[in-house]
Order: structure tokens, then C-alpha cells, then sequence
């Protein structure tokens, strides 16, 4: 038997009716009496209780379904109080029905509870917050129909695993699943790379090549960082999306296709499309259906149970012993802010469990970085920007100042970067700060962000207005806007500060910019920046 319902016979009538239903809706089905257990059947997918929740063997079952890969379990109550949302919590319930129950509304909702269970089978996506139960829902909502989807969330956040996810469940789940990293293509190449090419188009073509559109023929494309996209493929893409056929370049015939788009982003496509370097007309194609992943740190509750899901696969692949994490490492685990989001504690897990002396990871064990730092991280920052007159600066300037601000920073990196610099020169860097401070020109126009770390007088000493003729050039760091400045200064300007505060490592500085490492590439090139 396989993806088996499991239901209860205390109470016979509602169980023979809902066994009934759910065999008529494709689902096999088992009825447990009072002595059987879950694990009699194979593959169970969903519990169903008639019975009271008080009864001892109702108790033991419930134990039997958390234990068993925490199944989805459904109660048939007595009163609306039992179907509370505390009552659900205390029995570990994912939903409960008042009886006499409507029997097509508990086989939907089962219906949803299993697609659940499978998608994070399937996926590995782990999470039972709010935030993540209606990331899944909305999974399973949308995963049926052809629409394209946006996925949006920081690096790290398991947007390729959403993307899997939608296409598991989808009716083109037998088909291929193609994911292609845009940023990761060489900008002369994404064209190609997509759409494919015939040979001869260009130097090195020697062959005809398929595209990612044509191996995902009849199944899914997923585009990853989309936001890297040259604006004369995005031209193309939306075309492609508009009447299912393109031409390889080289090519002169049509070629149809029959492909579902997933793409994905860690940028604010909006802010894009305002400064003209993404097409609002492929924005509005792609943001059809639109799912967004919280990142770590709005969803900590969830951190026990992915350290939990890690250390398992990490013992398993790695053939060491499991490790405990002791609750004082638990507890320093869920106050750090995780910069880096899943992707940064799946690696810590494993480094843990790779590397631990020991069965039990205590508080000893935990990066010294994480434990300094715990809530101090600096997240990204909201500034509002105004001419003094109380109007708003122009788009494109708006957005260069927000981008400076909200650079994601690890700041126990950039600290230890510091103390390292100040122990070789102790008499040249004085104690600091590493939070943002904004101040507004005397007599200049904007706001103005001074983007580095100083402390609060060195600060107020480099400030100038539009009058002053004063230099900081000796200081690289700072990052201030004169009247004059143009965008192209501005932006130079903040990538010189960002690459001389992480020593030239352009992945790290690209990560602090919100930028994709190919645009850094191209802009250190295009200003002449040195290394």
C-alpha cells in the first residue's frame, strides 16, 4: 500500500464516510481500531482521529504520528473549544473539525496537509512557523497551473528549492527541470546559453547547440538571479513568454515551445525597473504568481528543527556520529541574525559534525564570531530621503543611496577584519563603530549617508558641505555626495570603499553591494578600479 490515509474507528460513521471520499478521491485508505499502530502500515501520509483526544489510546497515537516524521494528523471534535487554535498546539493537531463534519472540506484540507508533507519530502524544505505554512501553501496552490512565477527572498533562503518544489507537484513533474544561474554566464554567452545557437553564429560555435528552452521543452525553466539578465535577452525572454517560440541565434526557423518559467531573485526588481536596467513589461510577465521567502532571522523558531534535519544528513553523508546541540548552543544559535540565512547554518551544522570532539556541541563550540555578535548584526536599514526643500530626489539617485545603505554586511567579518588592521597599525585606527550614520549637508541638497566605520567625531570631522573644498580622498571609506557628483562618481566611489573594506575580495563585495559578481566585474573594469 502506498500513501496510505490512516483513520480511526472509534467513532465508525464519520470514519466508513470519510473512508469512502477519500477513496473516491484517488487516495488509498486504512481503518485503525484500537490496537493497531501507525507503523503496522507502510507509507502513511495522514492520520485521521475520531475519537476523544483525552482517551489514552488517542494520546498514543498522537505520539506515534509525531514520531513518525511528524505526520499530519486531523481531529474530529466534540466542541469548538477543542478546535482552537491552543487546543490544536497542545495535541500537536494540524487541524480539527467540529462534529458533524463536512466530509468534502476535511478531504480538501487533507488533500492540502498531504501535498504539504510531499513537497517538503520532495524539496527538503524544513519550517512549521506561520510564515512557512503559507510559503507552502502558496507552493501548493500554485504548483497545478502554467502561470510563471517570481521567487523572491535573500541569497540563502531556498529559492531553488521552492522552485523544485512547484514543479514536483505540477502536472509536468515526469518532464525535464532545467535551472540555470544567469550571473554564473558569461554576458556575451547568455544568449546563447538560453535560447541556444547554430552552427557558425559566432566564433567557437563549431556545432548546433539546444538552449535551456529547449532541454525544458514540456517541463520547467527555472531562471535563477534573473536580475543579471543583459536588457537585449530580456527582450528576447519576453517574446518567448508572450508566444512560446524564439529563434536560436544564428537561426532562421521558429521553434516552438511548451515550457513553464520560474525565476528568482535576491534584488528589488521594482527599484530596477525605475533605473531603466530591467524592462517593466518583463517584470509585470514574470511577477504573474509571486512567492516570498522570509529570511532565518523572521522565522527563528524554525532553527531547532532545520539543525535537527542538518545534523542527520550531515551524519549520513558523512558517516560520523550525531551530535546534540546543548540548549545553551541552541540558544545562541537563534539569537544570531544569519546574514547568510539556511545556506549559512547548513554549513555551520556540518562543520559541526564533521569537526566536533564530542556528542554534545555546547556553547564553547559555536563560531566566536556568532556569539559576539548575536542581534548586533547589521541588517539592511529603511532611509527615508528628502531635499531639504521636503521633496523626493530623483529615482536614480534614490536608489544609489539605498542600495549603500542596505549593503548586508557580516559584521563580526568586518570586525575581526579591524582588529587585525589595528594590532599592525595601533597608532593610525582608533576604537570603531561599525554603525551607519546620516547626516545632512549644511547647505547641500541630500541626505547624505556615510557609509564605513568611524567613530562618531571622525565623522563629523569628514562631513563637508558644497562649499568646501576639502579632499577625503586619503580616506576611502567614506563615502560622501557633493553637488557635481555624478551617478557614475557615486557608484565608483562605493565600490573602491567596499572593495578596500573586504581587501579586495570582489564575491564578498559584490554580496554587500546587492550586486551580482559579473555586474562588479564589469563595473571595476568599466572605472578602471585597481585591486
Amino acid at each position: 500500500m502506498a500513501d496510505a490515509v490512516l483513520i480511526t474507528t472509534h467513532d465508525l460513521d464519520p470514519a466508513v464516510r470519510l473512508r469512502d471520499a477519500f477513496e473516491a478521491a484517488g487516495f488509498e485508505v486504512e481503518l485503525l481500531t484500537a490496537t493497531e499502530h501507525i507503523s503496522d502500515v507502510p507509507d502513511p501520509v495522514l492520520v485521521i482521529i475520531t475519537g476523544q483526544l483525552e482517551e489514552k489510546r488517542v494520546r498514543r497515537l498522537l505520539r506515534e504520528a509525531y514520531d513518525h516524521d511528524r505526520l499530519p494528523v486531523i481531529a474530529l471534535v466534540d466542541t469548538p473549544s477543542e478546535a482552537a487554535p491552543e487546543a490544536r498546539v497542545r495535541f500537536g493537531l494540524s487541524d480539527a473539525f467540529v462534529k458533524p463534519i463536512e466530509i468534502a472540506e476535511v478531504v480538501v484540507v487533507g488533500r492540502r496537509l498531504i501535498d504539504r508533507k510531499r513537497l517538503r519530502e520532495v524539496t527538503g524544505i524544513v519550517g512549521e512557523t506561520s510564515m512557512m505554512d503559507e510559503v507552502l501553501e502558496t507552493v501548493v496552490q500554485m504548483a497545478p497551473v502554467n502561470s510563471t512565477v517570481l521567487i523572491t527572498g535573500e541569497s540563502g533562503t531556498g529559492k531553488e528549492l521552492v522552485a523544485r518544489g512547484l514543479h514536483a507537484l505540477s502536472p509536468r513533474k515526469h518532464r525535464p527541470f532545467i535551472a540555470a544561474n544567469v550571473a554564473a554566464m558569461p554576458e556575451s554567452l547568455v544568449e546563447s546559453e538560453i535560447f541556444g545557437h547554430e552552427k557558425g553564429a559566432f566564433t567557437g560555435a563549431i556545432s548546433q547547440r539546444k538552449g535551456f528552452f529547449e532541454l525544458a521543452n514540456r517541463g520547467t525553466l527555472f531562471l535563477d538571479e534573473i536580475s543579471e539578465m543583459p536588457l537585449s535577452t530580456q527582450t528576447k525572454l519576453l517574446r518567448v513568454l508572450e508566444t512560446r517560440e524564439f529563434m536560436r541565434v544564428g537561426g532562421e526557423e521558429p521553434i516552438h515551445v511548451d515550457v513553464r518559467v520560474i525565476a528568482a531573485t535576491n534584488q528589488d526588481l521594482r527599484q530596477l525597473v525605475e533605473i531603466g536596467q530591467f524592462r517593466r513589461d518583463l517584470y509585470y510577465r514574470l511577477n504573474v504568481l509571486h512567492v516570498r521567502l522570509p529570511p532565518l532571522r523572521e522565522r527563528r523558531e524554525d532553527i531547532p528543527l532545520l539543525v535537527n534535519s542538518f545534523i542527520q544528513k550531515a551524519s549520513l553523508e558523512h558517516d560520523r556520529p550525531k551530535v546534540i546541540i546543548s540548549p545553551e548552543a541552541m540558544q545562541l544559535l537563534m539569537a544570531y541574525a544569519w546574514p547568510g540565512n539556511v545556506r549559512e547554518l547548513k554549513n555551520l551544522v556540518e562543520s559541526m559534525v564533521v569537526l566536533s570532539p564530542g556528542h554534545i556541541i555546547g556553547p564553547e563550540d559555536i563560531p566566536e564570531a556568532m556569539v559576539v555578535g548575536g542581534e548586533r548584526n547589521l541588517l539592511p536599514a529603511t532611509v527615508q530621503l528628502r531635499r531639504n526643500d521636503g521633496t523626493s530626489p530623483p529615482a536614480e539617485l534614490e536608489f544609489i543611496f539605498r542600495t549603500l545603505v542596505q549593503l548586508r554586511m557580516d559584521v563580526e567579518d568586518l570586525r575581526q577584519h579591524f582588529d587585525d588592521f589595528r594590532r599592525t597599525h595601533p597608532e593610525t585606527v582608533p576604537p570603531v563603530t561599525l554603525t551607519p550614520t546620516f547626516q545632512s549637508l549644511p547647505y547641500g541638497s541630500y541626505a547624505q549617508p556615510v557609509v564605513g566605520s568611524r567613530i562618531v567625531g571622525q565623522i563629523e570631522d569628514a562631513i563637508v558641505n558644497d562649499d568646501d573644498d576639502s579632499d577625503d580622498d586619503d580616506d576611502e571609506s567614506l563615502v560622501v555626495f557633493r553637488r557635481g557628483m555624478s551617478m557614475e562618481d557615486l557608484e565608483r566611489e562605493a565600490i573602491t570603499a567596499i572593495l578596500k573594506e573586504v581587501r579586495g575580495n570582489r564575491r564578498k563585495a559584490a554580496e554587500l553591494l546587492g550586486i551580482g559578481e559579473r555586474t562588479l566585474y564589469r563595473k571595476i573594469k568599466e572605472y578602471g578600479i585597481p585591486l
